[in-house]
């Protein structure tokens, strides 16, 4: 269990941490020598059940809210201190609104310093500190009368506390590991030190992790958990990782030391916002905060998307709202959020992140309003389900499934909602969206029909831009597939077309097929001009380019570029070489193409590119990669 002290400077957080575990937290000299708390301090005691209770101590000054805030994260109870003899105070109120929008249910108030007024003042103060929590998720809580100095209910705190740590069961997590680092430090020996509150998943010594942001891999050398030397940490523990491949200079407070496979990072955030009821004037778009995730903190920009009235949200109100950030964070769906007002003096909002891959553009529109209130949902099975039902053109699952902070190994997890769902690569397509496209493009192809009877049908191409042009490429090919393999749609070449449509040959373009079919055949990888065709035949270029092209949409030949031809063995011929490259090199390049094939490197190029029309491979810079939903050129 892990316990935050909150309240104004002076209020005995630090003396009562002390008097809880024998540690004194402020281990800077400044912080000794003026008596006052700067950084985040920490400790250890034990929970009298052979486990142990972490402590942070955060700083009380109205100038360092932003240290307790990267402190305050992850902490399992609060306590909110106020000092007998001064009553509540201005960072009493605002500890207290950092607390609430943190989302904190758990916690006591700790009156300190109650040696030094009488009985009255004691109970006046008690009840003022229990009225403050009205209103708030701390309403409730039990107030404790304490005197760091003479002992006085520091036993009782300790009892309870340690009934909390009893009580303190977190559910099975099966998201990766994530600690958001609030020290780092060099230590001999060591070397590389971070610090921070584990929020996710588990770390044991030999682990391979990421920096975020950023793109920096290290190792863990060793692990130490709740203070004591570990072979292992998990979610909710205080834990130190000694770091080898990155120097201490490269780590700063707010960065996240995550799982290469859920490693993202964000410069917009979709969050479900509450404006702080106490707050005097409602919450505008295009005010810019000061935004804390985790213990990180950027400046940012707040765009309402959606609240009672139209741009802004009103105190005590909650609704939907983009952040759009100066630099981007790490992020994950469920992180807490708390925004300050752009001079850093006041706490105004907080909330919940629905979405770390928040777009750009249609951030407002009725379809994206409706995928926000799915991800809102708390039951990960329910919002699983909700958001692919929600999703008319897909949702790339390993993207949703890293934002829940789920790695390939537990996607199944997050997928399970989608049994009977269309896949494509990484997408997925939920039945009832999936059979609206379905039948998009079988009247799409129908309509062609009608209208150009001549033709065989628009190739898989053109076919997508006609019934599903924002639909991901890898969910058209598997409906394709799918059409394909259920008799609805036959595909010849590049053509997609009904069963029953085909092009019919007139009786003079079936003896020039007949008559180029041989020459054809022995062109081998050069392929054959259609002029050359003609020449060689006798026959008129005209009739000849016409008969080609009839060809082609047959699906009997292919047409690379304009009026060179190869036919149908060829190609897949030259397609079995492509997909050999893949499997031995994982892509295919135009140099080794031109090689395998011994042709130019411009006729190797085209060949390429032609495959990356029809679906057989996808380019990635100098690279084709043949697809694994492809269809085309099948032996």
């Amino acid at each position: 269990m892990i316990v935050g002290t909150a309240g104004h400077i002076d209020h005995g957080k630090t003396t009562l941490v002390k008097a809880l575990t024998g540690t004194d937290t402020d281990r800077l000299p400044e912080e000794k020598a003026r008596g006052i708390s700067i950084e985040l301090g920490y400790a250890f005691t034990d929970d009298g059940q052979g486990g142990r209770i972490g402590f942070v101590d955060v700083p009380g000054h109205e100038r360092l809210v932003h240290t307790m805030l990267a402190g305050a994260t992850g902490i399992d109870v609060a306590l909110l201190l106020v000092a007998a003899d001064d009553g509540p105070m201005p960072q009493t109120h605002e500890h207290l609104a950092v607390l609430s929008l943190l989302g904190l249910q758990r916690g006591a108030v700790v009156v300190t310093k109650a040696d030094r007024v009488d009985g009255a003042r004691l109970d006046a103060v008690s009840a003022e500190a229990h009225a403050l929590l009205d209103g708030t998720p701390l309403a409730g809580a039990p107030v404790h009368a304490v005197s760091a100095t003479t002992g006085r209910g520091v036993d009782t705190l300790r009892t309870w506390l340690r009934d909390q740590a009893r009580t303190t069961a977190r559910a099975a997590d099966d998201r990766a590991f994530r600690i958001a680092i609030d020290r780092a430090f060099t230590l001999d020996g060591v070397g590389t030190v971070a610090t921070g509150t584990v929020h996710a998943g588990r770390v044991a010594v030999g682990d391979e992790l990421r920096i975020v942001p950023g793109e920096r891999l290290v190792r863990v050398r060793s692990v130490h958990a709740q203070g004591r030397a570990a072979a292992a940490a998990g979610a909710g523990e205080r834990c130190a990782l000694g770091l080898a491949g990155v120097a201490r200079d490269e780590l700063q407070r707010g960065q996240w030391i995550v799982d290469p496979a859920v490693a993202l990072e964000t410069a917009r955030l979709d969050v479900r916002l509450q404006l702080w009821h106490a707050e005097a004037k409602p919450l505008r778009s295009g005010t810019p905060v000061h935004v804390h995730v985790g213990s990180a903190s950027t400046m940012g920009t707040v765009a309402v998307l959606r609240s009672e009235a139209a741009d802004q949200l009103a105190p005590g109100e909650q609704g939907l709202v983009q952040l759009v950030l100066r630099v981007p964070v790490g992020a994950w769906h469920g992180d807490r959020v708390v925004l300050r007002d752009a001079s850093g003096t006041r706490t105004l909002a907080g909330g919940t992140a629905l979405d770390p891959h928040a777009p750009t553009r249609y951030r407002r529109t009725t379809e994206r309003l409706a995928e926000l209130d799915a991800l809102a949902l708390a039951d990960p099975a329910a919002r699983a389900a909700a958001r692919l039902a929600r999703a008319p053109l897909g949702v790339d699952w390993s993207r949703y499934a890293a934002a829940q902070g789920r790695g390939p190994a537990a996607a199944g997890t997050v997928a399970g909602p989608a049994a009977g769902a269309i896949s494509g690569g990484d997408f997925l397509l939920a039945r009832a969206h999936a059979d609206a496209v379905r039948d998009a493009m079988l009247a799409a192809l129908t309509a062609y029909h009608e209208r150009l009877p001549d033709e065989a049908g628009p190739d898989a191409a053109r076919l997508r831009r006609l019934a599903a042009p924002r639909l991901p490429e890898p969910l058209y090919r598997a409906l394709l597939a799918e059409l394909q393999a259920q008799g609805a749609v036959a595909v010849r070449g590049a053509f997609v077309h009904r069963p029953e449509h085909a092009v019919r040959l007139s009786a003079t373009e079936e003896r020039i097929a007949q008559k180029v079919a041989p020459r054809l055949a022995e062109s081998g990888y050069e392929g054959a001009w259609a002029r050359d065709l003609a020449r060689d035949s006798g026959e008129s270029e005209a009739l000849l380019r016409t008969t080609l092209a009839r060809l082609a949409q047959r699906g009997e030949l292919h047409q690379v570029v304009k009026d060179l031809y190869y036919p149908q063995a060829t190609m897949a011929t030259l397609a079995g070489l492509a997909r050999r490259l893949a499997r031995e090199e994982g892509m295919v390049t135009a140099a080794r193409f031109r090689d395998e094939t011994k042709l130019g490197r411009k006729r190797a190029i085209q060949i390429l590119e032609y495959f990356d029309r029809v679906g057989l491979t996808r380019r990635v810079g100098d690279e084709h990669r043949v697809r694994s939903d492809a269809t085309v050129f099948q032996t």
